[in-house]
């Protein structure tokens, strides 16, 4: 007989997938045209002063060759003569990218709250309560930022960039004490996401109407509209690298399960400034490789800091312990704390098929995935997720010193 709450999970796993690749593609197409019009802006040249771009009021052009075809773009100071029949916007790759990935925020982390989102060795969280903290840190994130823009520090370049900088570090600390750590990982990038989007839809879009309609009406455009939205698109573009590892962020819990993951994740987002901050002047005709440098130096501090410990050897004395009591012991933390999720069929609310495809319920895979298992549950103890299922300290333990003695089965086979 046909049972819908069945196929219930399944069916939100292929939601989930498309949601996921749509999220992908308007992303692309979105961060495609912020690298392309900074790159514009930063690459076009000013017109001789007495040619005819000048007198047309042209403030910079470039010749391209792409696909075949040279291209001529212009730049007005501030608008042409007459306004065009046909303009195009470029606002739906903002707009689609943010309902999109907040969509699969709902999907993943949302209507999962409890398993993805609270972490009771961080905080004692209702999963009602942990949504709220997530949708309030991305209201709260555009409210500070839309302020300090506001602000005369947004003048000082450098000193605004820096303060934006904290902002993120600060909420980053927050939501790691309230959420898991993936949960917040995740949030601080939705909170940019949603800061670049209010960027495109309250800020730039609105400015560039004004600008219309005083052509429309026969007057002259203001000139602070421009100037005001190209600030916007220029902090969007620094925020860019930031968002995208945040995006991927969730394959890495050596970063996003570190006792002090606020401060790994406020590293990788300054390395990604420093890195577009290159780029941005690459385009200008200047080489400043001192930003990458750093950079990278950033990264691999970071990389050295985080390499886990070696664990100490298993004591001699313990190899009495037989090789399969000792496997024994293993498959029933497993089938405890972890075949829940890690089966062929899931039994976990939320899970349709196994995170990653990692299936522990038999002894053949428990075997065949031993280093993943150790990796996860004892150097990173990233697993159970959200240590939904309460792994304790002893069982990592027994773990550990299973795969420490050879990982085996006891088979003689």
């Amino acid at each position: 007989m046909f049972d819908p709450g069945y196929l219930a999970p399944y069916a939100l796993e292929w939601f989930n997938l498309l949601l996921r690749w749509l999220h992908i593609v308007t992303g692309i197409a979105w961060i495609g045209a912020s690298f392309y019009f900074v790159w514009l802006d930063n690459t076009i040249k000013p017109p001789q002063p007495d040619s005819d771009l000048a007198r047309k009021g042209v403030s910079g052009e470039l010749w391209a060759v792409h696909g075949g075809g040279f291209y001529n773009p212009q730049k007005y100071l501030v608008a042409p003569a007459e306004l065009p029949g046909e303009l195009h916007w470029f606002k739906w790759e903002a707009y689609s990218t943010w309902l999109s990935g907040f969509a699969l925020l709902v999907v993943v982390y949302y209507l999962n709250a409890k398993a993805m989102m609270v972490d009771r060795s961080v905080a004692d969280l209702s999963s009602w309560q942990a949504v709220g903290v997530g949708i309030a840190s991305l209201v709260a994130g555009w409210v500070v930022y839309d302020l300090l823009c506001k602000s005369r520090l947004v003048q000082r370049q450098l000193a605004f960039g820096a303060v934006v900088w904290l902002l993120l570090v600060a909420s980053s600390w927050v939501l790691t004490h309230l959420l898991s750590g993936r949960a917040a990982y995740l949030h601080v990038g939705a909170m940019i996401g949603t800061i670049m989007v209010a960027n495109v839809a309250m800020v730039i879009i609105p400015g560039q109407r004004k600008m219309v309609d005083a052509m429309l009406a026969g007057r002259q455009p203001d000139p602070f509209h421009g100037i005001r939205a190209k600030q916007r698109s220029v902090h969007n573009n620094y925020f860019t690298l930031p968002v995208l590892f945040i995006m991927i962020s969730n394959h890495y819990a050596m970063t996003y399960n570190h006792p002090h993951a606020w401060a790994v994740l406020g590293a990788i987002m300054l390395a990604g400034v420093l890195i577009r901050h290159f780029f941005n002047l690459r385009h200008k005709g200047r080489l400043a490789w001192g930003y990458p440098a750093a950079g990278v130096a950033v990264l691999l501090a970071l990389a050295v800091a985080l390499a886990p410990a070696k664990p100490a050897r298993v004591d001699p004395a313990a190899g009495a312990v037989d090789a399969a009591a000792r496997f024994a012991t293993v498959r029933t933390i497993m089938d405890r704390r972890c075949v829940s999720c890690h089966a062929q069929q899931p039994t976990q609310p939320g899970f349709a098929a196994a995170p990653g495809g990692v299936v522990l319920d038999t002894p053949e895979l428990v075997s065949q995935h031993a280093a993943r298992i150790y990796q996860q549950t004892v150097q990173l103890k990233a697993m159970p997720l959200a240590n939904l299922t309460h792994m304790t300290d002893a069982e990592r333990a027994q773990v550990g010193a299973w795969f420490e003695a050879g990982a085996g089965t006891g088979d003689p086979q």
